[in-house]
């Protein structure tokens, strides 16, 4: 069976052991590196055709991890693990005992036959063989093939080390059990599989290439400078500053040529691209003042080729609409995905763009469903079904999947779909990945909201919409701790009528060292459920104490550990069933308060506090204890949020956290 989130799946083969990537010029290496990374006993295998490739890409490799080790990123046993067991070979021979082989040679379609006629003569039946390809098609690359089952395109991104994104290619020759493996095998590894369906430039490369190509028809109105400067209001980077960090202008030309050939002379390349070596664009942030029209033209062709686009690979089901807006953002730098953009511009105006855009380019795909269609997908949550379980998985990747409030609206929304269904026994929340359950909420309007006690109480209600309703359900909900559980995410974790854990998660609430306090339950929620535990709730406010799930697990709070995502996942879905009609409820009563013995202001990490931010924690866990219902005690956790908003330690945690500095209490108090 198929899931949404890959980590539900059993896997159908255990994780590769030795691996080979043909193609050690720009991505290979890096891919390798990415693949060490995540597993060090691997035996990896870099072959090419010139030993100077192989040389440079060892050099790499060390560079990295060196880089790394200097940084902190890595330990020197890290570091050392990354480097071994890594062989530069000339000799396709040494392919052999391989359980994958990854081709990342140029982009030539002949040339990859050859490699894999080479490749299928020497590995095993059952050896994963993949094709880095951005634009070739699976069906073309692997047409010579014997064993067809076992091979599909996986397409990373680069930097392929540190860009999380890898789509991989469904295409119907393929081993079904295979993209479910590669996808599983990817998000269990640290990256963010996006599955696509085979035709030329997939998903990604179709916006990417095409943006590209736009950007050099607009040199008719602007330059690559000014063209890079208005582009960045929708992307971190301009398209012709990231044509020269790529040497991109080759690549452009031929996967628009592809696309030409098979889609129609719309998607031609710009006769210039053939002509031009290096770009005269700017840095990201940088600007070039241009004057109306020309602005509002270039302007409008960009949105449109990307509206454009967007909703061709909607229609044709290139590939699915979250992971197309995911995709934009993670691995080509956009700011928004070019759906969510499109709702933002409202129908008129995407209407008006995109019949400018029909005229001016005719025989570009344009909508063929209504302009709400086109919105109507769950941006930042996987919802699958397991044995009559919702689980709800948050995936937000690139923010360790923190809250916000289309995430809370998302999963109150689905949980409001179900809840009534006589078929559905309960829920699991789960975060995306292995790294993170939740890392807290982001900041969003908070910023805003400093000075105004009033505002920012209010604020911390309207956060708590999902937790109220959590706490009010009949159906059991169980929250799936598969890593780090922080701030809003231990609060949303607490509201859970069941927790269980992976051993390696842990807990932490980390508002005090951004001198504010948690202001959405965990000033009250904590002590009324597991008050055994209140020291260690003391500590976790006060000192931001981590907890880990052993720990928490012997202390009540989590209610069985797992060794990893599936067992996890299965374990939480056991757990809803046994609390099925018996879903604990939140003490309504005031409750007994371990004394909050006196603390130095000073967090777990040495981090000197504020004094006046640990004394707002202190009296709102008193008042929460003592309200005589739940409503009151969170309440009090409210108004705390409110009034540490006001302080002069949460002007200047806040400030330091948006400007990336530690923050310095020692003036504030």
């Amino acid at each position: 069976m198929s899931y949404l989130n890959p980590l539900l799946a059993t896997p159908a083969r255990p994780l590769p052991r030795r691996v080979a990537i043909i193609g050690a010029g720009t991505i290979g290496p890096d891919i390798g590196y990415y693949l060490k990374s995540a597993l060090p006993e691997l035996e990896l295998v870099l072959l090419d055709v010139e030993q100077r490739a192989l040389d440079a890409a060892l050099a790499r490799f060390a560079g990295y991890a060196a880089k790394a080790l200097a940084r902190g990123k890595l330990s020197e046993r890290q570091a050392a693990g990354i480097t071994q067991g890594v062989t530069a070979t000339l000799d396709y021979a040494r392919l052999r005992d391989c359980d994958w082989v990854l081709e990342a040679a140029t982009e030539n379609l002949a040339l990859k036959q050859r490699i894999f006629a080479q490749v299928e003569a020497l590995v095993s039946p059952r050896a994963l063989v993949t094709s880095n390809t951005s634009s070739l098609p699976a069906a073309r690359i692997f047409a010579g093939l014997r064993h067809k089952e076992r091979a599909t395109v996986t397409h990373f991104f680069a930097p392929a080390w540190r860009n999380p994104v890898v789509e991989v290619i469904e295409w119907p020759e393929a081993d079904p059990h295979l993209v479910q493996y590669l996808r599983w095998l990817f998000c269990a590894t640290g990256k963010v599989p996006l599955l696509t369906r085979d035709v030329a430039c997939f998903m990604l490369d179709r916006v990417f290439d095409n943006w590209c190509n736009e950007a050099a028809h607009c040199l008719a109105h602007a330059s690559a400078a000014e063209i890079d400067g208005l582009a960045g209001e929708l992307v971190h980077a301009g398209p012709f500053f990231v044509l020269n960090l790529a040497r991109g202008n080759p690549i452009i030309v031929e996967t628009n040529t592809l696309q030409a050939d098979e889609e129609g002379e719309h998607y031609r390349p710009a006769p210039i691209f053939r002509s031009v070596e290096r770009w005269a664009g700017v840095a990201p942030g940088g600007r070039r003042p241009v004057a109306e029209p020309a602005a509002g033209a270039v302007r409008d062709r960009l949105l449109g080729v990307l509206l454009s686009q967007a909703a061709d690979i909607v229609d044709r089901e290139i590939g699915a609409a979250a992971d197309l807006d995911l995709g934009c953002r993670l691995a080509l730098g956009f700011k928004r995905g070019p759906l969510e953009l499109m709702q933002d511009l409202g129908e008129t105006e995407s209407r008006r763009i995109l019949e400018r855009f029909a005229r001016e380019r005719p025989g570009m795909p344009m909508p063929r469903q209504p302009h709400a269609a086109y919105g109507r997908f769950e941006r930042d949550i996987l919802v699958d079904d397991l044995d009559g379980v919702k689980v709800i998985t948050l995936r937000r990747p690139e923010a360790l999947n923190a809250l916000h409030d289309a995430l809370t609206d998302e999963v109150l929304a689905a949980i409001r779909r179900h809840e009534d269904d006589p078929a559905v026994a309960g829920f699991v929340i789960t975060g995306y990945g292995t790294r993170a359950f939740c890392a807290g909420a982001d900041i969003g309007r908070f910023p805003a909201l400093l000075g105004d006690a009033q505002a920012s109480a209010q604020y911390a209600r309207d956060c708590s919409r999902l937790l109220v309703h959590l706490d009010a359900m009949r159906k059991p909900v169980v929250a799936a701790l598969n890593g780090m559980a922080l701030g809003g995410g231990f609060e949303l974790a607490t509201r859970c009528h069941g927790i269980v854990a992976v051993r390696s998660a842990w807990l932490q609430l980390p508002e005090i060292t951004l001198g504010i306090v948690p202001g959405i339950g965990a000033l009250a929620v904590p002590y009324r459920r597991w008050p055994q535990a209140a020291p260690v709730f003391h500590g976790m406010l006060r000192r931001a104490e981590r907890l880990d799930a052993e720990r928490a697990h012997a202390l009540g709070v989590v209610d069985a550990l797992a060794d990893d995502y599936a067992s996890l996942v299965r374990r939480a879905v056991a757990r809803v069933r046994e609390l099925r009609g018996t879903a604990p409820r939140v003490a309504q009563g005031r409750v007994e308060l371990v004394p909050l013995a006196p603390v130095e202001a000073k967090a777990e990490s040495g981090q000197v506090l504020s004094r006046e931010a640990v004394g707002i924690v202190e009296q709102a866990v008193r008042e929460a204890a003592a309200a005589p219902t739940l409503a009151a005690a969170l309440e009090a956790g409210y108004r705390a949020f409110g009034r540490s908003a006001c302080t002069a330690a949460a002007r200047e945690g806040i400030g330091a956290f948006l400007a990336r500095r530690a923050p310095d209490f020692a003036k504030t108090g």
